[in-house]
């Protein structure tokens, strides 16, 4: 996958993850203007979301997608500061049990969608969501870790 397709699908997770509506009311945008900035069209190639729309786009969404994409392009691994958590954890204890569900919930995706020997767009999407899931909790389960270490 290249470096733009691959910013593309974040891009589209960013919209989706906030929902087109609320990202349009958000931004000023309009629909079309939102699907040419993930569209994988060839006339739509250079075309990408402006950084100030998708810094407004990931304080309303629940996962900062593009940010998170850009870190994995150049190798660096997230974390978010105490502060600005987006879920409450009790601990370690409970985010183990959340990464063995989470997982599960991933290898049952992963069964349903090789059942026919080809995995498709939507089914890959569906991963998609779990492994962004799966690394949520563990985003987690190092900020509780690191805290314990303190």
């Amino acid at each position: 996958m290249s470096v733009a397709s691959y910013l593309k699908k974040h891009t589209e997770a960013l919209v989706k993850d906030v929902g087109i509506e609320a990202a349009c009311e958000l931004t000023g945008k309009s629909k079309a203007t939102l699907g040419r900035y993930y569209s994988d069209n060839e006339e739509h190639d250079d075309r990408f979301m402006p950084i100030d729309v998708v810094a407004e786009l990931e304080a309303a969404s629940r996962f900062p997608h593009v940010t998170a994409a850009l870190a994995d392009l150049r190798g660096i691994t997230l974390s978010y500061d105490s502060e600005k958590r987006n879920s409450t954890s009790t601990g370690v204890n409970q985010d183990v049990v959340a990464l063995a569900q989470r997982f599960g919930m991933l290898m049952a995706e992963y069964n349903q969608a090789i059942g026919d020997g080809k995995i498709s767009v939507n089914e890959a999407k569906r991963l998609l969501r779990e492994t962004l899931a799966i690394q949520q909790v563990l985003l987690e389960m190092k900020l509780n870790l690191e805290e314990e270490v303190s």
